[in-house]
């Protein structure tokens, strides 16, 4: 078993972590993105989404951060995506809301257009308007984070005990540390991220995000 990642990486960290903590065997393979190999071949036709990560299992190929935890945990029986029906069902809400709500503005329209040159926006206003954008809605969705989805006086996302929804959005929420994002606004998150950044391969796994973070703490930020 094989997974194709950069450990700079956002969407690589979770499931790089998730392998790290349980001690499975997967192979990494560097897909370097700095020199564009995710544009070229052989991986355009591995993968035409051209993102890492991508896992490779024999004949089966899964492209998505999400569902590659979800068939990682399955595959080796861990506790961490349950198997009672409603259980499960609590994962799997909070890790597609994370996708298709909280990400989308998170990621793509406050943190990578200021981090990434490729995410900038074609004119200084479109640029403006979209870390705007990005920033009220990040806003409102930290808020339901804090206050729902961690409301619930537990440790973790869905209860008592960590699950991979913990690994996928924890990952995905320290994201917002390299813009200058401290959420001291939202006590419970800064609690919980903090739990999912004491396990023991955190540092480890992050680190060459934390290398990256550095060269550009100088810059200014727009921060949640």
């Amino acid at each position: 078993m094989k997974l194709h990642m950069h450990p700079a990486s956002i969407t690589s960290r979770p499931v790089r972590l998730f392998i790290a903590e349980k001690g499975l065997k997967v192979d990494p393979v560097v897909v370097d993105l700095f020199t564009g190999a995710h544009h070229q071949e052989p991986f355009v036709s591995f993968n035409p989404n051209r993102l890492v990560p991508v896992l490779e299992d024999g004949d089966l190929k899964l492209t998505e951060s999400s569902a590659i935890l979800k068939y990682l945990a399955e595959k080796f029986d861990l506790p961490e995506y349950p198997k009672d029906l409603k259980a499960r069902a609590k994962v799997n809400e909070v890790m597609d809301w994370a996708n298709s709500n909280f990400y989308r503005d998170w990621g793509y329209n406050l943190c990578y257009p200021q981090l990434f040159p490729h995410h900038k926006r074609q004119t200084d206003d479109a640029h403006r308007l979209t870390i705007e954008w990005g920033l009220k809605n990040s806003q409102f969705w930290l808020q339901v984070l804090n206050d729902y989805w961690l409301g619930h006086g537990k440790p973790w996302l869905t209860g008592d005990r960590i699950t991979i929804a913990d690994y996928f959005l924890g990952s995905i929420v320290a994201l917002g540390e390299m813009v200058g994002s401290d959420f001291s606004n939202y006590p419970r998150i800064r609690a919980w991220l903090d739990r999912v950044k004491a396990l023991p391969h955190w540092k480890e796994i992050s680190a060459e995000l934390d290398g990256f973070a550095a060269s550009v703490k100088e810059q200014e930020f727009v921060s949640a």
